[in-house]
């Protein structure tokens, strides 16, 4: 078995475009507490490589891992889903 299976794909909002080639996006999950059982909502932040500076602040966008392209950068933007 390879190691070329499917890459891991998420979806969030930029919260900053404000890098050459990179944006910055929040991806929120609810997590169960453990003793409580209410739900808690945490967020993420992915650094992602945008090569044509398309994504804009509050935009929707599809990501996938990829191979480290910088230092923070480990994602990469396939599609804009919503302006």
């Amino acid at each position: 078995m390879t190691s070329q299976g499917k890459r891991k794909i998420l979806i969030g909002t930029v919260i900053s475009n404000k890098m050459d080639k990179t944006a910055v996006v929040s991806i929120e999950r609810a997590v169960k507490h453990p003793i409580y059982g209410k739900y808690i909502r945490r967020t993420s932040k992915f650094f992602i490589h945008d090569p044509q500076n398309s994504c804009k602040q509050g935009d929707v966008v599809k990501i996938a891992a990829s191979r480290p392209i910088s230092r923070k950068k480990r994602w990469r933007l396939l599609e804009i889903l919503d302006r």
